[in-house]
């Protein structure tokens, strides 16, 4: 069954154009990362979702930067 995918997506490739290939090739390192990752649960963060888990933000600091971004 493995053998049937793996000729399925070579067969995808192919039709892909070389000018596009590096492309591809920077979408597919991406997921088996993130596949690698998720059956190995390295307890390395991926994304930031979650990060503050409730804490707030002072909204001074905000209003500080943006009048320092612009003025």
């Amino acid at each position: 069954m493995q053998t049937t995918y793996k000729e399925r997506i070579l067969k995808e490739i192919d039709k892909v154009p070389d000018e596009k290939m590096g492309s591809l090739y920077r979408i597919i390192h991406l997921l088996t990362t993130e596949i690698a990752l998720g059956a190995k649960k390295t307890g390395r963060r991926v994304s930031l979702r979650g990060i503050r888990k409730g804490s707030r933000i002072d909204d001074s600091l905000l209003d500080e930067a943006k009048k320092s971004l612009f003025p």
